[in-house]
Protein backbone atom coordinates (compact mmCIF):
# COMPACT_ATOMS: atom_id res chain seq x y z
CA UNK A 1 0.00 0.00 0.00
CA UNK A 2 1.27 3.43 -1.17
CA UNK A 3 0.25 6.74 0.66
CA UNK A 4 0.73 10.13 -1.85
CA UNK A 5 -0.22 13.66 -0.74
CA UNK A 6 -1.34 15.40 -3.69
CA UNK A 7 -1.07 19.34 -3.51
CA UNK A 8 -1.65 21.81 -6.00
CA UNK A 9 -1.26 25.55 -6.51
CA UNK A 10 0.83 27.22 -3.81
CA UNK A 11 0.89 30.72 -5.42
CA UNK A 12 3.82 31.70 -3.28
CA UNK A 13 2.86 35.47 -3.12
CA UNK A 14 -0.39 34.56 -2.58
CA UNK A 15 0.15 32.10 -0.21
CA UNK A 16 -1.87 31.29 2.63
CA UNK A 17 0.75 30.65 5.30
CA UNK A 18 -1.56 29.02 7.95
CA UNK A 19 -2.30 26.24 5.35
CA UNK A 20 1.36 25.77 4.42
CA UNK A 21 2.38 25.08 8.11
CA UNK A 22 -0.71 22.52 8.67
CA UNK A 23 0.47 20.55 5.71
CA UNK A 24 4.22 20.49 6.34
CA UNK A 25 3.51 19.27 9.74
CA UNK A 26 1.28 16.56 8.23
CA UNK A 27 3.98 15.47 6.40
CA UNK A 28 6.33 15.37 9.12
CA UNK A 29 3.92 13.69 11.42
CA UNK A 30 2.76 11.50 8.90
CA UNK A 31 5.77 10.58 6.13
CA UNK A 32 3.68 9.79 3.35
CA UNK A 33 5.94 8.26 0.76
CA UNK A 34 5.85 10.94 -1.47
CA UNK A 35 4.62 14.49 -2.21
CA UNK A 36 3.26 15.35 -5.64
CA UNK A 37 3.03 19.01 -6.73
CA UNK A 38 0.81 19.78 -9.86
CA UNK A 39 2.13 22.90 -10.49
CA UNK A 40 1.43 27.24 -9.77
CA UNK A 41 4.63 27.14 -7.54
CA UNK A 42 4.18 31.23 -7.88
CA UNK A 43 1.77 33.71 -8.26
CA UNK A 44 4.04 35.72 -10.97
CA UNK A 45 7.51 34.00 -11.04
CA UNK A 46 8.92 36.86 -9.41
CA UNK A 47 12.62 35.71 -7.64
CA UNK A 48 11.67 36.34 -4.43
CA UNK A 49 8.43 34.03 -4.90
CA UNK A 50 10.73 30.71 -6.36
CA UNK A 51 12.72 31.32 -3.56
CA UNK A 52 10.54 30.88 -1.06
CA UNK A 53 8.67 28.10 -2.76
CA UNK A 54 12.12 26.24 -3.59
CA UNK A 55 13.33 26.93 0.45
CA UNK A 56 9.77 25.76 1.63
CA UNK A 57 9.79 22.42 -0.75
CA UNK A 58 12.74 21.53 0.26
CA UNK A 59 12.05 21.47 4.03
CA UNK A 60 9.53 18.59 3.40
CA UNK A 61 11.83 15.89 3.99
CA UNK A 62 10.08 13.08 1.84
CA UNK A 63 10.25 11.96 -2.19
CA UNK A 64 8.85 14.76 -4.10
CA UNK A 65 8.00 15.70 -8.05
CA UNK A 66 6.77 19.17 -9.46
CA UNK A 67 4.95 19.63 -11.82
CA UNK A 68 5.08 23.64 -14.00
CA UNK A 69 2.39 25.78 -13.87
CA UNK A 70 1.03 28.56 -16.07
CA UNK A 71 1.68 31.04 -13.35
CA UNK A 72 5.50 29.62 -12.86
CA UNK A 73 6.83 30.86 -16.29
CA UNK A 74 8.11 34.50 -16.09
CA UNK A 75 5.53 36.90 -17.05
CA UNK A 76 6.92 40.27 -17.05
CA UNK A 77 10.16 39.29 -19.10
CA UNK A 78 9.74 37.95 -22.29
CA UNK A 79 13.19 37.23 -23.46
CA UNK A 80 13.38 35.06 -19.80
CA UNK A 81 9.97 33.40 -20.72
CA UNK A 82 11.09 32.28 -24.56
CA UNK A 83 14.68 31.03 -23.70
CA UNK A 84 15.29 30.59 -19.65
CA UNK A 85 11.98 30.33 -18.12
CA UNK A 86 12.92 27.58 -15.52
CA UNK A 87 16.26 29.54 -14.75
CA UNK A 88 14.30 30.71 -11.01
CA UNK A 89 13.12 26.97 -9.92
CA UNK A 90 17.16 25.88 -10.12
CA UNK A 91 16.84 25.83 -5.95
CA UNK A 92 14.63 22.56 -6.68
CA UNK A 93 15.52 22.05 -10.29
CA UNK A 94 15.95 18.15 -9.76
CA UNK A 95 12.70 17.63 -8.69
CA UNK A 96 10.78 18.80 -11.74
CA UNK A 97 9.11 16.60 -13.87
CA UNK A 98 10.53 14.32 -11.80
CA UNK A 99 9.53 10.37 -12.37
CA UNK A 100 8.97 8.34 -9.00
CA UNK A 101 9.34 4.60 -8.97
CA UNK A 102 7.22 3.46 -5.16
CA UNK A 103 7.19 -0.33 -5.04
CA UNK A 104 4.08 -1.23 -7.26
CA UNK A 105 3.31 2.56 -7.76
CA UNK A 106 5.01 4.42 -10.56
CA UNK A 107 4.08 8.57 -11.45
CA UNK A 108 5.06 9.82 -14.25
CA UNK A 109 4.98 13.49 -15.38
CA UNK A 110 3.32 15.26 -18.25
CA UNK A 111 4.41 18.53 -19.12
CA UNK A 112 1.19 20.88 -19.90
CA UNK A 113 2.18 24.62 -19.95
CA UNK A 114 3.64 26.02 -22.95
CA UNK A 115 5.67 29.24 -23.54
CA UNK A 116 3.79 30.76 -26.38
CA UNK A 117 0.14 29.35 -27.52
CA UNK A 118 -1.57 30.46 -30.82
CA UNK A 119 -4.44 31.79 -28.75
CA UNK A 120 -4.78 35.06 -26.61
CA UNK A 121 -4.83 33.16 -23.64
CA UNK A 122 -1.55 31.28 -22.58
CA UNK A 123 -2.65 30.21 -19.00
CA UNK A 124 -4.60 27.63 -20.26
CA UNK A 125 -2.63 24.06 -21.40
CA UNK A 126 -1.22 22.32 -24.15
CA UNK A 127 -0.60 18.74 -24.20
CA UNK A 128 2.09 18.77 -27.30
CA UNK A 129 2.55 15.56 -29.43
CA UNK A 130 6.50 15.50 -27.81
CA UNK A 131 5.30 16.05 -24.67
CA UNK A 132 3.00 13.76 -24.77
CA UNK A 133 5.19 10.97 -26.50
CA UNK A 134 7.98 11.92 -23.87
CA UNK A 135 4.93 10.63 -21.18
CA UNK A 136 3.91 7.33 -23.12
CA UNK A 137 7.44 6.52 -23.37
CA UNK A 138 8.21 6.58 -19.80
CA UNK A 139 4.70 4.53 -19.10
CA UNK A 140 5.64 1.68 -22.00
CA UNK A 141 9.39 1.04 -20.12
CA UNK A 142 7.44 0.62 -16.82
CA UNK A 143 7.35 -3.26 -15.55
CA UNK A 144 3.98 -4.68 -16.57
CA UNK A 145 1.33 -4.40 -13.18
CA UNK A 146 2.79 -1.24 -12.17
CA UNK A 147 0.04 0.76 -11.10
CA UNK A 148 0.71 4.31 -13.01
CA UNK A 149 -0.23 7.67 -12.38
CA UNK A 150 0.15 10.80 -14.23
CA UNK A 151 0.78 13.93 -13.01
CA UNK A 152 0.24 17.57 -14.83
CA UNK A 153 -1.12 20.59 -14.58
CA UNK A 154 -3.64 21.61 -16.05
CA UNK A 155 -6.49 18.96 -16.21
CA UNK A 156 -6.85 17.08 -19.38
CA UNK A 157 -10.39 17.90 -20.66
CA UNK A 158 -11.33 20.67 -23.71
CA UNK A 159 -14.26 22.32 -22.44
CA UNK A 160 -16.38 24.15 -24.61
CA UNK A 161 -15.16 24.57 -28.14
CA UNK A 162 -11.61 23.77 -28.96
CA UNK A 163 -10.79 27.77 -29.35
CA UNK A 164 -11.82 27.93 -25.97
CA UNK A 165 -9.98 24.59 -24.68
CA UNK A 166 -9.04 24.07 -21.34
CA UNK A 167 -6.36 21.80 -22.69
CA UNK A 168 -5.66 21.51 -25.98
CA UNK A 169 -4.90 18.01 -27.13
CA UNK A 170 -6.42 16.81 -23.74
CA UNK A 171 -8.40 14.55 -25.17
CA UNK A 172 -6.22 12.56 -27.20
CA UNK A 173 -3.59 12.50 -24.33
CA UNK A 174 -6.33 11.27 -22.05
CA UNK A 175 -7.16 8.34 -25.00
CA UNK A 176 -3.15 7.78 -25.36
CA UNK A 177 -3.25 7.44 -20.95
CA UNK A 178 -6.81 4.95 -21.02
CA UNK A 179 -5.22 3.01 -23.40
CA UNK A 180 -2.04 2.04 -21.42
CA UNK A 181 -4.23 1.49 -18.29
CA UNK A 182 -3.21 4.32 -16.29
CA UNK A 183 -4.71 4.41 -12.94
CA UNK A 184 -5.17 8.03 -12.31
CA UNK A 185 -4.24 11.37 -14.12
CA UNK A 186 -3.69 14.23 -11.13
CA UNK A 187 -3.83 17.66 -11.55
CA UNK A 188 -4.56 21.34 -10.27
CA UNK A 189 -5.45 24.33 -11.91
CA UNK A 190 -8.87 25.18 -11.05
CA UNK A 191 -8.34 25.33 -7.51
CA UNK A 192 -11.54 23.51 -5.91
CA UNK A 193 -10.88 19.43 -5.69
CA UNK A 194 -12.62 16.85 -8.00
CA UNK A 195 -12.33 13.01 -9.13
CA UNK A 196 -14.27 12.57 -12.19
CA UNK A 197 -14.21 9.36 -14.23
CA UNK A 198 -13.77 10.20 -18.19
CA UNK A 199 -14.98 8.21 -21.01
CA UNK A 200 -12.58 8.13 -24.10
CA UNK A 201 -11.94 6.27 -27.24
CA UNK A 202 -9.79 4.02 -25.56
CA UNK A 203 -12.02 3.58 -22.50
CA UNK A 204 -12.41 5.43 -19.25
CA UNK A 205 -9.85 7.47 -17.30
CA UNK A 206 -10.10 8.39 -13.44
CA UNK A 207 -9.28 12.41 -13.10
CA UNK A 208 -8.13 13.74 -9.60
CA UNK A 209 -7.89 17.38 -9.00
CA UNK A 210 -5.97 18.99 -5.75
CA UNK A 211 -7.32 22.41 -4.70
CA UNK A 212 -4.88 25.25 -3.40
CA UNK A 213 -3.09 26.01 -0.29
CA UNK A 214 -3.10 29.61 -1.47
CA UNK A 215 -5.37 32.64 -0.04
CA UNK A 216 -6.83 32.24 -4.26
CA UNK A 217 -9.82 30.01 -2.71
CA UNK A 218 -12.72 29.27 -5.50
CA UNK A 219 -15.73 27.81 -4.01
CA UNK A 220 -13.45 25.85 -0.83
CA UNK A 221 -11.29 26.20 1.66
CA UNK A 222 -7.29 25.53 1.10
CA UNK A 223 -6.85 21.74 0.88
CA UNK A 224 -4.79 18.35 0.14
CA UNK A 225 -5.33 14.75 -1.27
CA UNK A 226 -4.95 12.40 0.76
CA UNK A 227 -4.28 9.27 -1.71
CA UNK A 228 -3.94 5.63 -0.43
CA UNK A 229 -2.98 3.16 -3.30
CA UNK A 230 -3.48 -0.01 -2.96
CA UNK A 231 -3.10 -2.03 -6.38
CA UNK A 232 -5.31 -0.87 -8.90
CA UNK A 233 -7.26 0.80 -6.01
CA UNK A 234 -7.18 4.62 -5.03
CA UNK A 235 -8.83 5.92 -2.35
CA UNK A 236 -9.10 10.11 -2.06
CA UNK A 237 -9.64 11.57 1.07
CA UNK A 238 -9.79 15.95 0.74
CA UNK A 239 -8.18 17.02 4.28
CA UNK A 240 -8.54 20.63 4.97
CA UNK A 241 -8.41 22.57 8.25
CA UNK A 242 -12.62 23.13 7.98
CA UNK A 243 -12.48 19.48 8.50
CA UNK A 244 -15.22 19.50 5.62
CA UNK A 245 -16.64 16.08 4.24
CA UNK A 246 -14.61 15.28 1.02
CA UNK A 247 -17.39 14.59 -0.99
CA UNK A 248 -18.28 18.61 0.15
CA UNK A 249 -14.68 19.70 -0.87
CA UNK A 250 -15.41 18.34 -4.82
CA UNK A 251 -16.67 20.09 -7.82
CA UNK A 252 -18.60 17.57 -10.43
CA UNK A 253 -17.23 19.10 -13.21
CA UNK A 254 -14.12 20.56 -14.56
CA UNK A 255 -14.27 24.52 -15.20
CA UNK A 256 -13.58 25.78 -18.54
CA UNK A 257 -11.09 27.92 -16.92
CA UNK A 258 -9.45 28.59 -13.44
CA UNK A 259 -11.43 31.39 -12.56
CA UNK A 260 -14.16 31.55 -9.42
CA UNK A 261 -17.11 30.77 -10.36
CA UNK A 262 -19.17 33.56 -10.79
CA UNK A 263 -22.60 32.38 -13.07
CA UNK A 264 -25.53 29.67 -12.78
CA UNK A 265 -24.51 26.36 -13.65
CA UNK A 266 -20.35 27.00 -13.20
CA UNK A 267 -18.75 24.26 -11.25
CA UNK A 268 -19.27 24.76 -7.37
CA UNK A 269 -18.70 22.22 -4.56
CA UNK A 270 -21.76 21.68 -2.10
CA UNK A 271 -19.54 23.59 0.41
CA UNK A 272 -19.89 26.85 -2.02
CA UNK A 273 -17.76 28.92 -0.35
CA UNK A 274 -17.33 31.24 -3.26
CA UNK A 275 -15.65 34.61 -2.96
CA UNK A 276 -17.19 37.67 -3.90
CA UNK A 277 -13.48 38.94 -5.29
CA UNK A 278 -10.33 37.03 -6.01
CA UNK A 279 -7.64 38.65 -3.81
CA UNK A 280 -5.35 41.47 -4.89
CA UNK A 281 -2.62 40.78 -6.61
CA UNK A 282 0.14 43.26 -6.11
Amino acid sequence: MTRLFHISDLHFGLEDRSALAWFRDCVRREQPDAVLITGDLTMRARSREFAAACDWIGALEVKVTVEVGNHDLPYFNPFERFFYPYRRIRGIERLVERELDLADVAVVPLKTTARAQWRLDWSKGWVTTRALEKTLAAIDALPRGTTVLVTAHHPLVEAGTKGRALTRGGERALAALAARGVAAVLTGHVHDAFDLVKETAAGPVRMIGAGTLSRRIRSTPPSFNDLTVDGSTIDVRVRNLDHVPSADMQIDDVPPDALPPREPGEPVAPIGAVPQVDPPVH
